[in-house]
């Protein structure tokens, strides 16, 4: 089982901090992603580089996954994964991670990345990368007042 938990930025340690997910809009629609070698959708986010700060690590990975290159960013929290699961399949260790929101304005007009296709919905996918994990990252912005 997967167990995903929220924390205040301040209560972990940044170098903690490994990854970064951003829940995007843009025009009032959501803005996922499909991996070249997936079916399933997903926000976009990585893994944190060296010598990156988190907010650095989100804003390369919605420009490298979506093209976005005029956006505004927002940290909301930082949350963690606890379990099995599509990234981590057999460690069952603690892994953090901050969660962002981010308003697109304009995209380029080709991907770079390992990204096939970016989809912008009016409506939220069933179709998820990590059905117990994203959908959870989305209640938690919208529970903080950060979804509209």
């Amino acid at each position: 089982m997967v167990e995903v938990r929220f924390y205040e930025q301040a209560e972990i340690d940044d170098a903690l901090l490994a990854f970064a997910v951003i829940i995007a809009r843009s025009e009032d629609k959501w803005v996922f992603c499909r991996h070249r070698e997936r079916e399933t959708w997903e926000a976009p986010g990585g893994h944190r580089e060296p010598g990156e700060t988190i907010l650095e690590t989100a804003e390369r990975e919605l420009h490298e996954e979506t093209g976005a290159i005029d956006f505004h960013m927002t940290p909301v929290c930082v949350y963690s994964v606890k379990g099995k699961n599509a990234v981590n399949e057999t460690d069952q260790s603690e892994s953090f991670g901050m969660l962002f929101v981010a308003d697109i304005y304009a995209f380029e007009k080709e991907l770079h990345s390992e990204i096939q296709e970016v989809l912008l919905s009016p409506d939220l996918t069933d179709n998820w990368t990590y059905p117990h994990i994203q959908p959870k990252l989305l209640a938690e912005a919208a529970r903080r007042g950060y979804l509209r």
